[in-house]
């Protein structure tokens, strides 16, 4: 492995990352990712478009390969046969390498991909009115949350925005929904609460979504797309004006002792700091409401006490808020018991008749592990002991 390190994209905690990307063996350069601009200077670089009519084949390739979901040049029928044959020889559009797919008895479809020799995985979740894909952000994780398979692995690296972006190109390929149109999709949402704490890899993941979120190409609207934080304040109101999408804020508990616990970060961003981010989080508003993910563990978290001390707070930073309840999903070696279903009611009833929407998550993919805080690549295997070194080793490097 190279061992030299990197800082996390954006101005917060510089946590060093191991640097492994590998340049692709065929020497090709991966048009995935990059932006238009990008992609008109790519092709002056190359010696195949002279300056003045780059901006125009830059944007008729954009539209292949976002639009229609082009993966060989040979398909972009409205550029010459010289040129096609010239990007061919230069460039690739890319996909991450499927290593293995599973779909669930209630139709989750969950996929094992590798990029440059490291695996991560995508989850597709469909629903009776929409569905929604679970992206990654990175190989591995930088938190260590007590209760999440996917904070027991090491983090390896950073995805790119080409990686990320791949993932829902990925998607549109298996569900046959090229080229793209806004209506009668079946991949409707986007949530970026895989693999990874996005906002350690804030640069690739904002100009992924970009891409995303652009209306020539892929045209998912910002209202559609959540990003999930487990809570790094300094860079929550950037998100806000440099994405725009909605929040959702991974709290899971409501005192110092127990977020200490199972989401350490805690230890550097508490539960009040994080509220008042909240708080100030550019563009939320009732019709825009930050979403609180509150992860139910047997006599930890889901006391009544909890649930009451959880409407307070929500009230006391005035903020627009809705909680998911999600009942834990178990793991091999974790530490932690689901809820009783009577009393994760209970606690949602009490939240509800405050005022504050707060649903109970309905559990999906379980059988292929491929429920909230179940994404963990199968090749990584560690001992309880390990996982308890690991956990020690990410809260020290925080």
């Amino acid at each position: 492995m190279d061992t030299n390190l990197m800082p996390i994209a954006g101005a917060a905690d510089p946590v060093a990352v191991p640097r492994t990307l590998v340049p692709r063996a065929d020497g090709l350069r991966d048009l995935v990712g990059l932006t238009k601009a990008e992609i008109a200077e790519a092709l002056v670089e190359s010696g195949l478009v002279e300056p003045k009519p780059a901006k125009m084949r830059a944007k008729q390739i954009w539209g292949w390969i976002y639009n229609r979901g082009a993966t060989e040049f040979a398909q972009m029928s409205d550029l010459s046969k010289p040129l096609r044959e010239g990007l061919a020889t230069q460039f690739v559009v890319g996909r991450p390498e499927v290593v293995e797919a599973h779909v669930s008895t209630d139709g989750t479809r969950k996929w094992l991909l590798r990029s440059a020799g490291e695996e991560y995985e995508m989850v597709f979740i469909p629903d009776a009115d929409r569905g929604t894909l679970c992206v990654s952000s990175q190989v591995g994780c930088t938190l260590n949350c007590r209760f999440c398979f996917t904070g027991t692995m090491k983090l390896v690296r950073n995805l790119t925005a080409a990686e990320i972006v791949g993932q829902v190109m990925l998607a549109r390929d298996s569900l046959g929904e090229w080229p793209s149109q806004p209506d009668g999709r079946l991949l409707t949402n986007i949530v970026m609460m895989g693999m990874g704490e996005p906002l350690y890899n804030f640069d690739a993941v904002r100009d992924a979504l970009k891409i995303v979120m652009d209306g020539d190409g892929l045209a998912l609207s910002k209202r559609r797309i959540t990003l999930s934080t487990s809570g790094v304040v300094p860079m929550m109101a950037r998100a806000g004006e440099e994405i725009g999408v909605n929040l959702a804020v991974s709290l899971h508990a409501v005192t110092k002792d127990v977020r200490d616990e199972i989401v350490p970060l805690n230890r550097k961003y508490g539960i009040d700091e994080l509220l008042t981010a909240c708080a100030a989080y550019p563009g939320a508003n009732n019709a825009r409401r930050i979403t609180f993910e509150y992860v139910m563990l047997k006599g930890k978290n889901d006391r009544d006490e909890d649930a009451h001390e959880l409407v307070r707070l929500i009230k006391q930073y005035r903020l627009p808020a809705k909680v998911n309840l999600i009942p834990w999903n178990p793991w091999p070696g974790a530490a932690y018991e689901t809820s009783d279903e009577a009393q994760v009611q209970r606690f949602s009833d009490i939240v509800y008749r405050a005022g504050i929407s707060a649903p109970v998550r309905r559990p999906r993919g379980r059988d292929i592990m491929a429920a909230c805080g179940q994404l963990k690549s199968d090749s990584v295997k560690l001992s309880r002991a390990e996982l308890d070194r690991l956990a020690e080793e990410k809260q020290a490097a925080l």
